[in-house]
């Protein structure tokens, strides 16, 4: 019951949701992220930690930073569903779109150079 409401708590949550959407794309660094949604550091990274509690999301260690990703094997059926529903919903929306066009030119080290 616990990694139910650990997984549907993760999902209920905007923000998340196009984390998820984006990550649907390729590998993202915190930055990368930070970048589309136009948020913090922290609130980016509190927003993966709960993610990847939850079993929607893998991280690796690429040099400097670290890649987040949709698990290659989800952790559970009820997580193989989940996924599969986000990745068949909201294509349509459009903020998810504008994420998407936005994850298509980010580029980590023309951010980090930036800063």
């Amino acid at each position: 019951m616990k990694t139910a409401t650990k997984l549907f708590k993760a999902l209920s949550d905007e923000t998340r949701l196009r984390i998820l959407k984006m990550l649907e794309a390729r590998p993202l660094c915190v930055c990368e992220i930070q970048h589309v949604l136009k948020g913090s550091q922290p609130n980016v990274s509190h927003h993966l930690k709960t993610l990847s509690e939850a079993g929607l999301v893998d991280s690796k260690k690429d040099g400097l930073w670290i890649d987040y990703r949709l698990p290659d094997k989800p952790a559970s059926p009820l997580h193989a569903t989940a996924l599969a529903f986000v990745k068949k919903s909201l294509e349509g929306d459009p903020v998810v779109k504008k994420d998407r066009n936005v994850v298509k030119s980010v580029d980590r080290i023309e951010i980090t150079l930036r800063k």
